[in-house]
């Protein structure tokens, strides 16, 4: 789509470049491979990356405090097409492919899929899921937990698989597809 809508003359916006902060604050596995290959910070690499791209007009990233102006200011500054070398792709690719197999649903929790017209909390539906899956053990225990915890029409069982969701998200997932598995990962025995 990103070089598609270049070759149309179209500017591109990237929005949610940092997955909604979850690229900021990855978990260890992730954050060890941007260790081994120098000092900057995840949201740097990802920011970078983007930068690199001739297709991208614009990043809009959010901000919660003035210390993360300076630094998507900075990282802007040094950045730009052509800036990542073989080696920085060689780190961007090793990382696609972790953090693609720790979450195996690639929602950012924006929440344009909601509302939910029978109140399925979809983003809480799948970060429970997630997390699940990248901490497992005692996590996995604990969100089977929370899941239950919340009222069952807000829960992954109550899905009709109405599909009006799916056109509202930004990352394209099949929803509908997503929330029985959701649920059979938690589902009581």
């Amino acid at each position: 789509g990103l070089k598609y809508a270049a070759d149309k003359g179209l500017a591109v916006v990237i929005m949610e470049p940092l997955l909604g902060g979850c690229l900021a604050n990855p978990p260890e596995k992730l954050r060890d491979i941007f260790k081994q290959a120098g000092d900057k910070t995840p949201a740097d690499w990802a920011l970078k990356w983007l930068w690199n791209k001739p297709e991208v007009g614009t990043v809009l990233s959010g901000m919660s405090s003035m210390e993360q102006v300076v630094q998507n200011l900075r990282s802007a500054d040094e950045s730009g097409v052509g800036t990542m070398g073989a080696e920085d792709m060689r780190v961007m690719a090793a990382a696609r492919e972790i953090h693609e197999e720790l979450h195996p649903i690639a929602c950012t929790k924006c929440g344009y899929c909601m509302p939910c017209p029978n109140g399925v909390d979809i983003p809480r539906n799948f970060q429970l899921y997630n997390d699940a899956a990248v901490y497992e053990g005692n996590q996995a225990g604990l969100n089977r937990v929370l899941y239950y915890d919340c009222p069952e029409e807000k829960r992954a069982s109550s899905c009709t698989a109405c599909q009006e969701c799916e056109s509202k998200c930004p990352q394209n997932l099949k929803i509908s597809e997503w929330m029985p598995k959701v649920h059979e990962r938690f589902k009581r025995d």
